[in-house]
């Protein structure tokens, strides 16, 4: 992007879509759970399969002023004036992003275990 003439934006996307649920339920099969959905709307819960767990529920919180039904990334002028293609698929990313989650909750634990501080990154 920088070795362009003059400067633009580009959004970089894999240009596919997938649902909040899409991504939760690929997540927890990556740590081998099963999500069990149980409710509608914002009383949805996604429950462990196995164990009966509550593992997720709606937030008000996080919900957009404004929300809009859906959301696509369009990286087709990336394509064009960059040669700019996604490397990584939707599978490929959740799984990645799984293994450096538990990998930070490891370090987490093997600091915490030896008597250091550890910040709390997540609500």
């Amino acid at each position: 992007m920088l070795q362009q003439e003059s400067p633009d934006d580009y959004v970089i996307a894999t240009g596919e879509q997938h649902s909040v649920r899409e991504f939760v339920e690929m997540a927890f099969n990556e740590i081998g759970i099963t999500v069990r959905w149980e409710g509608k709307g914002v009383g949805e819960k996604g429950y462990n399969d196995h164990t009966g767990k509550v593992l997720l529920e709606v937030d008000k919180r996080y919900f957009r002023p404004t929300e809009v039904e859906t959301l696509l990334g369009d990286p087709s002028k990336a394509a064009v004036k960059l040669g700019w293609r996604a490397k990584v698929g939707f599978n490929d990313l959740v799984a990645e992003m799984v293994r450096e989650d538990i990998k930070d909750a490891e370090r987490d634990i093997l600091c915490k275990n030896g008597g250091y501080s550890i910040f709390r990154y997540h609500e």
